[in-house]
């Protein structure tokens, strides 16, 4: 949860707004519209996984009629988007600036 390029500043001014840039060295966390259109995908992929797995090991096991697999299922489809969106962002722009890294500005003496 903190700046990829100086990991310093925080990320995020509150529990879903982001700061639009590192109060420490000054990186843009805001690159473009639809920056962060990846980490949606991440999010949901990542919540998909887990219930696909859960649904496919608790049929295997024969337990896949049970009303709990369906309301924990749906409680995790709920909570865990909420939780992670804070995480996937965060692994989102820390992607970003480790395959196409955002130079230091220079120093000024």
């Amino acid at each position: 949860m903190r700046c990829p390029r100086c990991g310093e500043g925080r990320l995020f001014a509150s529990l879903f707004r982001m700061h639009k840039s590192c109060d420490v060295c000054g990186l843009d966390f805001q690159r473009e519209p639809g920056f962060y259109l990846g980490s949606i995908y991440v999010n949901y992929g990542l919540t998909a996984l887990v219930v696909t797995v859960t649904y496919v090991v608790a049929m295997a096991t024969g337990h896949g009629r049970h009303p709990a697999l369906f309301w924990g299922s749906l409680a995790w489809c709920l909570v865990f988007p909420l939780w992670f969106f804070r995480y996937s962002r965060s692994l989102w722009l820390g992607m970003d600036q480790f395959l196409d890294p955002q130079p230091e500005p220079p120093q000024s003496t």
